[in-house]
């Protein structure tokens, strides 16, 4: 093996606790667990409006279907970006 594919490579073989927790994702995952556990205390039903029907919902629902589609819309424009 090579010096610089021997160093790049830990013990085993994976990447190092460094490289992997960033501050950034370390950020990330705790927004995203706040969003969580806000998103499951709001049990509640509600009433909500998309155009023209109004359906009665659980508030958490409601919630985590914007989450996920804020998410996926994210993960699209980020992906573009590269």
């Amino acid at each position: 093996m090579s010096p610089k594919t021997s160093e790049k490579s830990g013990a085993s073989g994976g990447k190092r606790l460094g490289e992997v927790m960033t501050p950034g994702r370390i950020a990330v995952a705790a927004l995203a667990v706040l969003a969580l556990v806000f998103i499951f205390e709001n049990t509640r039903s509600t009433k909500i409006r998309l155009l023209i029907p109004e359906v009665t919902m659980p508030l958490w629902m409601a919630l985590l279907g914007t989450a996920i589609i804020g998410g996926l819309c994210g993960m699209y424009f980020m992906n573009r970006r590269r």
